[in-house]
């Protein structure tokens, strides 16, 4: 570069000739100098710093494409194992009537193996055997070794598993995101939420579809994330406690199973159902291949199960004579027995007298008196009566499991079956359908329809099965059964409890006929009696209470005490009054002795 002097000759010259001093003209061109050399640093500056800024814009360009190309990269390996459809996995909640989480959603992951990237095969199987007490190395092994390009180890491990296998650090082991099925509250209400399994499935997702219970009957609903959470008519409190009573009445009367219903006999909402043995819908078990279904802990007795039921069949003839004015409450008839039809004679369980009233047959439960009334009946408008209360169809629960329930009927309904059916043998029903049929009992005659949801439209315009003056007289009948009749356990001075017991031999299905020393007992609760609000039915398969030292396997000794205990616990939470019975009868009750909580 060439710069220009300080003091240029043609302009010192020029100076010179005017008489102006020399000096001023180099302190001019210093200054100019000095500009011209800040004009070009900051040109430079500019320049740096426009380079700097294209070379980051490119480094950020450059790792933006990068990252979106390993977002969107999927790698052979995975493709070629499984296919990749990255599925929606979004499930609604399940809540109870006050909005508690029934059942909601998990993060959780899925394991795979790529056997031909392992180092040492018998290595890994036997770790993952040590982490998974559910798989065998051997297993694992044959796995490893049979030529596959994948395997899948766990469909569904928790975090600390995760970590446990993560920390071996062995290459060829893999994860994959799932969303799982969590059920908060383990074991309860498990008959009803039913559970959940994997649909469609991939390495990076799978599709949860339910398996059972109302999961299975609204998959639809709880797919589509437009619709909301599920919420269901059970109390999970209530629905606790009934399950807790349940399962030490089990125990204490040495029951195979049983099962119990609490129902709105208004609006049919079922507040709770169980059933035992249960389940833990997060570890759902398998089928039973071989043997009796019924003693899976699948199998849902309450909604499911069709059993004879003995006695509480009685209130039904009670109320069909009472409707149809074929007998009134006072009428009396002859008991003395046995009835004789062919081969077949009907009987008493013990000496009742030579004549009762109606409502004596019905509070000492007379098998004679009530076959008597029947008589009078005849075998169509029993049929037709007992198909109006819906006994003879399915009840129309949101389960999968009750259109198995089809209860069973005589194939001819002779006078022979009239009869028997009377008093609750020759057919079979689910503790599901008594509770719905009672419900109409007290409820003023409305049929009403069980439900599982909340917000229910089933009820709206009920059909009316009888009067409400009959319904009125049945609840009269039902306390004093309570009062001085067959369910005398069951009478508190807290609360004022109406029912009606029932006492069936089992079936037995390896010969034709029935178990000498088996069989199944209930109790139908209807409470409180001022205005009946709930009907509580408590079954039980094969009881004996053994604290006595002749075993007792009636209804009034076992599935009474069971079904007061639950009564006395729930009712405050119900909203229901104390006191009441005493108040109205003057009379006091001892409550039941039995404590429960020994074996919770």
């Amino acid at each position: 570069m060439i710069r220009s002097p300080l003091r240029p000759l043609i302009r010192i010259l020029a100076a010179r000739e005017k008489g102006i001093n020399p000096d001023v003209i180099e302190s001019q061109e210093k200054i100019k100098r000095l500009t011209q050399k800040i004009i070009l640093e900051k040109n430079r500056a500019q320049h740096r710093i426009l380079l700097l800024m294209c070379m980051f814009t490119f480094t950020f360009a450059l790792i933006g494409v990068k990252m979106f190309v390993l977002a969107s990269y999927v790698p052979s390996h995975l493709s070629k194992a499984t296919k990749l459809n990255i599925l929606d996995n979004s499930r609604n909640k399940i809540t109870d009537r006050n909005g508690i989480v029934l059942a909601t959603n998990l993060k959780t992951y899925s394991l795979y193996v790529h056997p031909h990237e392992l180092i040492d095969k018998h290595d890994v199987a036997l770790k993952l055997s040590r982490i998974f007490s559910s798989l065998t190395s051997n297993n694992l092994m044959q796995k490893f070794s049979d030529g596959r390009k994948f395997v899948w180890i766990k469909k569904r491990v928790s975090p600390e598993e995760k970590d446990k296998v993560k920390n071996l650090g062995e290459p060829g082991v893999y994860f994959g995101p799932r969303e799982t099925r969590l059920y908060p509250n383990g074991r309860f209400a498990a008959h009803i939420l039913g559970g959940t399994t994997f649909g469609r499935e991939g390495v990076n997702s799978a599709e949860l579809i339910g398996q059972a219970g109302v999961e299975l009957s609204y998959n639809n609903h709880l797919i589509d994330s437009e619709n909301g959470d599920l919420n269901l008519s059970i109390d999970l409190p209530i629905q606790g406690i009934i399950e807790k009573v349940l399962a030490g009445g089990v125990k204490i009367m040495n029951a195979r199973g049983g099962s119990a219903i609490l129902m709105d006999v208004h609006s049919g909402q079922l507040i709770a159902l169980a059933s035992l043995p249960d389940f833990d819908p997060n570890a759902r078990p398998s089928l039973p291949r071989h043997g009796d279904p019924s003693v899976s802990p699948l199998f849902n007795r309450a909604a499911q199960g069709i059993y004879e039921l003995g006695s509480t069949f009685k209130i039904f003839t009670a109320a069909q004579v009472l409707e149809d004015g074929i007998a009134s409450i006072d009428t009396i008839l002859d008991i003395r027995g046995p009835l004789y039809f062919g081969k077949y004679k009907i009987r008493d369980h013990h000496y009742l007298g030579e004549k009762l009233t109606v409502e004596e047959i019905m509070v000492k439960s007379s098998n004679i008196g009530t076959a008597r009334l029947a008589a009078m009946i005849g075998a169509e408008r029993q049929r037709q009566f007992l198909q109006k209360l819906g006994l003879l169809d399915l009840t129309g629960v949101e389960l999968p499991e009750a259109s198995r329930a089809k209860p069973q009927i005589p194939k001819k309904w002779s006078k022979l079956s009239t009869a028997t059916i009377s008093y609750g043998h020759g057919i079979s029903v689910s503790p599901l359908h008594i509770a719905m049929a009672y419900s109409t009992i007290v409820n003023g005659g409305k049929k009403i329809l069980p439900t599982l949801l909340k917000n229910s439209e089933k009820n709206i315009s009920p059909e009316i099965v009888f009067s409400n003056d009959t319904s009125v007289k049945l609840q009269a009948i039902l306390k004093k059964v309570v009062l001085s009749g067959t369910a005398r356990n069951a009478a508190l001075d807290d609360y004022s409890i109406g029912g009606k017991t029932g006492t069936a031999d089992k079936v037995n299905f390896s010969k034709p006929g029935y178990h000498d020393d088996k069989v199944i007992t209930t109790f139908v609760a209807t409470f409180p009696m001022e205005r009946p609000q709930y009907v509580l039915v408590v079954t039980l398969d094969e009881p004996e209470d053994r604290s006595i030292d002749k075993p007792m396997r009636t209804a009034g000794w076992t599935a009474v005490p069971v079904a007061t205990e639950i009564i006395m616990r729930i009712a405050p939470i119900l909203g229901i009054e104390p006191n009441t019975m005493v108040d109205k009868f003057n009379i006091k009750f001892p409550t039941p002795c039995i404590d429960f909580d020994l074996f919770f």
